[in-house]
């Protein structure tokens, strides 16, 4: 992600690694003086609940799921993201689905019962859930929120450069203008988008992200398929969660089910053809 305008120097800044990736907070203007100690906690405590790479509460879920039984949800970050993504699946014709690459093809999310009055969820076949495509935006939902309650009214949160967050506008006025760059041709924009109190997620089948040794093909919901046609989505909306999910249901989607999406601010999906990115869908 490159940033397309300077910004003063922050008055506040945190660097750590959670969420399996680089995490920056910058804070800019008044605010407590603990303010990105407590967005930093936020979001450690979302990698500490839904990671799957050590014991956490998703992996205990996990257990359970994969036995295809029935788990009591207890832990209430782990709650929350799932009522999240339990209400995004009618909205993403199911297309965001954070079992989709796990267990036998179809078995996703359908096969979950999830009953937020009991906080239990049951399968009907053995499934896993990966957070990753989740996690990041409801992080950094989390840590703005934080920062709001400590009185930050300027800030800048990224996580991987794919996940960002701003609170309020940019430190010079105006909005918080970001260039996102062509996945295929460096040194080239993508597109140019402006952001003020929102979120922005990339999500993408080719450049240096999808290269990564750890990272597993998006696979299409339902038959199990994977996308290998080279795909950039780029989403912004206030939360930081529905732009990850959207993003990631775009990458899956096909040009019909991309333009009905139900949810999420602005959206655009590219697609790389005869040499050249084309938009399919806004």
């Amino acid at each position: 992600m490159r940033q397309a305008a300077p910004v003063r120097e922050a008055s506040g800044i945190e660097r750590f690694a959670a969420m399996g990736t680089r995490v920056e907070l910058h804070r800019f203007g008044p605010g407590d003086a603990d303010a990105l100690r407590l967005a930093r906690r936020a979001i450690e405590a979302v990698d500490d609940a839904l990671t799957i790479h050590r014991p956490s509460a998703a992996t205990a879920l996990n257990e359970a799921l994969r036995a295809g039984g029935t788990a009591s949800v207890d832990d209430p970050i782990l709650f929350d993201a799932l009522t999240a993504i339990d209400a995004a699946q009618a909205a993403t014709e199911g297309l965001f689905d954070p079992a989709a690459q796990v267990g036998r093809a179809g078995a996703g999310w359908r096969a979950l019962r999830f009953d937020t009055r009991a906080a239990t969820i049951a399968s009907d076949a053995p499934v896993a859930l990966d957070f990753g495509g989740f996690g990041k935006g409801y992080a950094l939902d989390r840590a703005t929120a934080a920062l709001r309650d400590a009185g930050v009214v300027c800030a800048l949160l990224s996580a991987g450069e794919s996940s960002i967050a701003v609170v309020g506008e940019h430190p010079l006025g105006g909005a918080w203008p970001f260039a996102v760059p062509h996945p295929c041709t460096a040194d080239r924009t993508l597109i140019e988008v402006e952001l003020v109190d929102e979120a922005l997620s990339i999500s993408a089948t080719v450049g240096a992200g999808a290269l990564a040794l750890d990272r597993a093909a998006s696979v299409r919901p339902g038959d199990g398929t994977a996308v290998i046609a080279p795909r950039t989505a780029v989403v912004v909306d206030r939360s930081g969660a529905t732009a990850e999910m959207l993003s990631t249901a775009l990458i899956v989607a096909d040009a019909g089910q991309a333009r009905r999406l139900q949810i999420g601010g602005r959206r655009m999906l590219f697609e790389l053809a005869d040499g050249a990115l084309h938009r399919m869908a806004w």
